[in-house]
């Protein structure tokens, strides 16, 4: 039979398209289709803006930090409307880049929403219908919006890229890594942040001293954290005209359009947003208002409306794709790959099982998608990098050594900021291999990538002390824990 590609690729996000790029480049005839924007979550509603915003919220920091060395200086209001519209700029450049990269490797581009209409056939939203010897989903995960009344009223995160004004108060419903990350972030920016999770301590299924001492130092940054709580009922703050009154928030802030763009681009998307203030009431009793109200409560496959079911693929419980070790569904034709899977949710996670599809079916050669040991960061404030086991895992292996140093770091010493840093490692007592390495501190993410490099390749303790310290620096502390802190 013959077909109208080789591949074809439903998702624009990093990992559809370098797939589709690097099979093109062994001569198929590849095609894809997003019916969003090109770059899917991680540049255009996820790990790039939010690290730009990032970088924005650090500077009031910095800049109390330079007084305390001796610089006259002071910092005004965050002009968010300025840093906003650059952000925007900056993703419609990234959008062309990754267009001009599908371009150049002569994959066709299709701007449609995509579904399955058979094992080998893509149904388009322009009406069309294209044949594919291979099909490749990898069309993502989105946001979790959970089912209470009133529920729409909220923001998941995709809505605060979109934003025209910055709120003055902000209730985030969550303790995962997103939650954490836009608490630290806004909070940076000026809003008053509060946070309501389910659980007794954020980052659930993070090393358990990780996740005491960031909640430790977000509190003390001002971030009001309410572990046990959540929302027992939430609507416009205008509908109770006896109710509390705002607090920490402007009432009359005017809401964002209901058309808000990121950029230029006619696909940008559009925030949910109603731009009221909202009354909530929570498990503790307590009723407040606030300007928004955040759900950073999970993600979910990108599965819905998909016709998967309808050809034979098998979904799981969240309605993720099963796949084997390959990426393959249970339709041998039919691969996917990266947040849609419901495997390890990083972009170069994602880009890895591209590479290793392309390896299995384009170039004769199998190939499992890595996933162990994988470095990742989260970047609150202070940032944590992690790598490998938590000690709850690693105890669960046989006895270890647990390496543990916490101390203030000389920058923040001198100038009077009381914040600590976390430097871990665990260590098996028998082979003394390190089997995790966690980290609590500024620039973490880019001292767990190096130290991952080492734990991927099986360093022991002994290596890691065989490595001369570079002095002064946080992370010479990763190679100068001499004695455990306890063995188990």
């Amino acid at each position: 039979m013959d077909y109208d590609y080789d591949l074809f690729v439903i998702g624009g996000g990093s990992g559809g398209v370098r797939a589709a790029r690097v099979a093109a480049q062994t001569g198929a005839k590849v095609g894809l289709a997003e019916e969003s924007r090109m770059g899917g979550t991680c540049v255009i509603r996820g790990c790039v803006p939010k690290k730009l915003m990032v970088y924005a919220s650090s500077y009031p920091d910095a800049v109390e930090g330079a007084k305390s060395f001796g610089w006259d200086v002071d910092i005004k209001s965050f002009d968010w409307p300025r840093f906003h519209g650059k952000l925007g700029d900056e993703l419609d450049r990234l959008e062309g880049v990754y267009r001009n990269l599908l371009k150049g490797s002569d994959v066709t581009i299709h701007d449609c929403r995509a579904k399955l209409h058979s094992k080998h056939e893509v149904a388009l939203s322009d009406g069309t219908t294209v044949s594919a010897r291979h099909i490749l989903i990898a069309n993502g995960g989105w946001p979790f919006r959970p089912d209470i009344p009133c529920a729409e009223l909220g923001l998941v995160s995709n809505d605060l890229f979109l934003l025209e004004e910055l709120p003055k108060s902000l209730l985030i419903i969550g303790g995962g890594y997103i939650a954490c990350e836009f608490a630290c972030i806004m909070h940076g920016l000026g809003v008053e942040v509060t946070m309501y999770y389910r659980n007794a301590q954020i980052l659930r299924g993070f090393d358990s001293e990780l996740r005491g001492l960031l909640a430790e130092s977000m509190s003390q940054r001002g971030i009001a954290m309410h572990p046990g709580t959540t929302i027992v009922e939430m609507e416009l703050a205008e509908n109770r005209p006896e109710g509390p009154q705002p607090t920490g928030s402007d009432a009359t802030m005017r809401a964002p359009r209901q058309e808000a763009e990121i950029g230029n681009n006619p696909k940008s998307e559009t925030s949910a947003a109603s731009g009221k203030p909202i009354w909530v009431k929570s498990t503790n009793g307590e009723e407040k208002v606030f300007d928004h109200v955040l759900f950073a409560t999970g993600r979910r496959p990108n599965t819905a409306d998909m016709g998967l079911e309808e050809v034979g693929i098998t979904l799981g419980e969240s309605g993720e794709i099963v796949v084997d070790d390959y990426s393959k569904t249970s339709v041998d034709n039919i691969y996917a790959i990266g947040d849609v899977t419901g495997r390890l949710e990083l972009t170069p996670v994602a880009i890895r099982e591209g590479m290793a599809f392309v390896e299995t079916v384009f170039k004769d050669n199998p190939t499992k998608p890595d996933h162990e040991l994988v470095p990742t960061a989260i970047f609150t404030r202070p940032e944590i990098g992690t790598v490998g086991m938590t000690e709850d895992e690693a105890m669960e292996t046989g006895p270890i050594d647990v390496y543990c140093a916490s101390f203030r770091p000389m920058q923040d010493a001198f100038a009077g900021v009381n914040q600590r840093v976390l430097m871990k490692m665990l260590v098996a007592k028998e082979s003394r291999k390190v089997l995790g390495c966690h980290i609590v501190a500024d620039h973490a993410g880019e001292m767990i990538q190096l130290a991952g490099v080492a734990i991927k390749m099986g360093a022991t303790k002994e290596q890691f002390d065989a490595t001369c310290a570079v002095h002064p620096t946080v992370a010479e502390e990763i190679v100068t824990m001499r004695d455990p802190v306890r063995s188990t």
